[in-house]
């Protein structure tokens, strides 16, 4: 196919394992930092029984559960659960077919995929599942008047821009009729894409790509994925009960297509954010799988109980110019950040594998063209300098016409560890810059609520990769991106995003990215901070627990107690 001779072999073997979700601000998205508390009424474990039931330690209680406008990684995790889009990702990254009754057909221009459902799909509640419903979805998320922060995966689609910059209802309803997803009858779907891209059907794994029930959708209204009773799907997984703060319980869906293999009829995710409270449960038998950190790791060294998970996972920190004008001056930015001591942040704060960051776009992803990003562009990060950044802050707050700045205050999510960063972070830019900031810890779903509402001066984040490519960290600092909550803007770095977006020429692409991350970087837009890794314990009785480097926290359906 012409679509082959375009992409090289290695771009198709780099990407083609594009994943489910991370989100967000992440994380957010992303793969944000979840938070919760310890459950007053925290489930007893498995045990050594033959039960196949799980309790699990989760530092999150997900933001609405809503297909359309889930945006962090806790959302993408627990809707990973509970509902499938067209394709699954199994252990090695790579996409099985799930909804989908195999791979997807596609043209010799890669443009358009026919897909081809499984015979007597239906939702956990017993109505059919039809490919209509992966229309009215992708409609869903594109409409404007759904504000989903993900809307922009969906513009690959032919037509999904024209939806999204829909003007009047009029222009809205031809948009929707024109774009590029058809149900050819009710167990055919076709897609079409703006240009050929080599991991999409990898992509169509991603949580935005999953189908939804209309009729569901429209009874809940704005309550859509609220609560327990406000979120069907067509998974591994129903969701049972949802005590928010405190519990998650996810039980079989006997409805599900591959119900006979999926082993477990039960998982209670008890929302703990105090490592030390979540190692108690599990030296306790009260949970089977529990995040660690620091000395609290060295009585499991070199046990089969302690698994360590490198992510494609990146803290940052983001400055809102908007509300605070004077981080509209890049030596402001610059100095903000040269006085943070990364090293010392993952040293004697997170204590969990965490690595100092060289740059934005994390160690391990790739680089689009066959090698990794990093060890191609190299370090691109503003480099720990308190005396220059003295003297970078005395010229900026001059050249932006101030004497200091205003009530200054860093948000971030109230777990154990993200109130610690949060300690060292003012304690940084004090003793070093001589700057009050204020520490503003919030659960996960409130800060990453007023993180994208851009209600805030400085935030703590992250974001996790939702593919293996750089573009899914890049595309985010566009001007206007939902993503772009700083409010920054450079010319130069949405022509090289934009271009690279419609480069079929893989090495030229990957000049484009590399280049827009050196902009992104010099001008300290933002600030990332480590390249995040995780400790876990869990027990050995369990099977098959799948905790891949990026998109959902962890994957459930190939999971059983033995």
């Amino acid at each position: 196919m012409k679509f082959k001779k375009i992409f090289t072999a290695a771009m198709a073997v780099t990407l083609a394992g594009t994943l489910l979700a991370a989100c967000g601000n992440n994380n957010n998205g992303a793969s944000s930092e979840p938070s919760g508390s310890a459950s007053g009424s925290a489930t007893t474990g498995s045990g050594t029984g033959s039960k196949q039931e799980m309790v699990m330690n989760y530092r999150a209680d997900p933001p609405a559960l809503d297909v359309s406008i889930a945006e962090s990684s806790a959302s993408f995790t627990i809707l990973g659960a509970v509902s499938e889009g067209l394709y699954r990702l199994d252990k090695d990254m790579n996409p099985q077919p799930a909804l989908a009754a195999e791979l997807p057909k596609i043209s010799d221009d890669g443009t358009v995929y026919t897909i081809k459902l499984r015979d007597g799909l239906v939702w956990a509640d017993g109505s059919p599942l039809t490919a209509k419903d992966f229309v009215y979805s992708y409609q869903r998320t594109l409409d404007p008047a759904t504000k989903a922060s993900y809307a922009f995966i969906l513009t690959w689609v032919k037509g999904g821009q024209a939806v999204q910059d829909a003007k009047d209802e009029a222009s809205l309803k031809a948009a929707k009729e024109a774009l590029g997803v058809k149900a050819i009858d009710d167990t055919t779907l076709e897609i079409t894409l703006e240009q050929p891209m080599a991991f999409f059907t990898g992509q169509l794994a991603f949580l935005n790509y999953y189908p939804q029930n209309e009729k569901f959708v429209s009874a809940q209204g704005d309550k859509s994925g609220a609560d327990a009773d406000k979120v069907l799907g067509a998974g591994p997984f129903v969701l049972t009960k949802w005590d928010h703060e405190q519990q998650l319980v996810l039980e079989k869906n006997p409805k599900y297509w591959d119900a006979a293999n999926v082993k477990l009829d039960k998982v209670t995710l008890n929302i703990v954010k105090d490592t030390a409270t979540g190692l108690n449960l599990y030296e306790s038998n009260k949970t089977d799988y529990a995040d660690i950190k620091g000395d609290q790791m060295k009585p499991y060294e070199g046990k089969p109980e302690l698994v360590r998970k490198s992510e494609l996972v990146t803290g940052y920190l983001n400055f809102q110019q908007t509300k605070v004008p004077a981080f509209a001056n890049v030596k402001v930015r610059q100095a903000l950040s040269m006085a943070i001591d990364r090293e010392g942040l993952v040293n004697t704060v997170l204590k969990n594998g965490s690595v100092a960051s060289t740059g934005y776009v994390p160690n391990g992803n790739s680089d689009g063209n066959g090698a990794e990003f990093r060890q191609v562009a190299g370090d691109t990060e503003v480099a720990f300098d308190v005396e220059k950044a003295k003297t970078l802050l005395a010229e900026g707050l001059k050249e932006a016409g101030v004497a200091s700045f205003p009530a200054l205050t860093v948000m971030g999510d109230d777990t154990e560890t993200g109130k610690k960063m949060l300690e060292f972070l003012v304690s940084q830019w004090k003793t070093n810059l001589g700057i009050d900031v204020a520490t503003e810890p919030l659960p996960h779903a409130t800060r990453l609520e007023k993180e994208l509402s851009k209600n805030y001066t400085i935030v703590s984040s992250l974001w996790g990769a939702d593919y293996n490519d750089p573009m899914t960290w890049l595309d985010m600092f566009i001007s206007g991106s939902s993503f772009n909550t700083q409010d920054w803007k450079n010319d130069q770095y949405d022509t090289l995003v934009k271009s690279a977006q419609k480069e079929l020429d893989v090495a030229k692409r990957a000049e484009s990215l590399k280049q827009a991350e050196k902009i992104l970087m010099d001008e300290a837009a933002i600030f990332p901070v480590y390249f995040r890794s995780s400790p876990f314990l869990v027990k050995e009785k369990v099977q098959g627990l799948i905790l891949p480097p990026y998109g959902p926290d962890f994957e459930l359906k190939w999971t059983s107690i033995k």
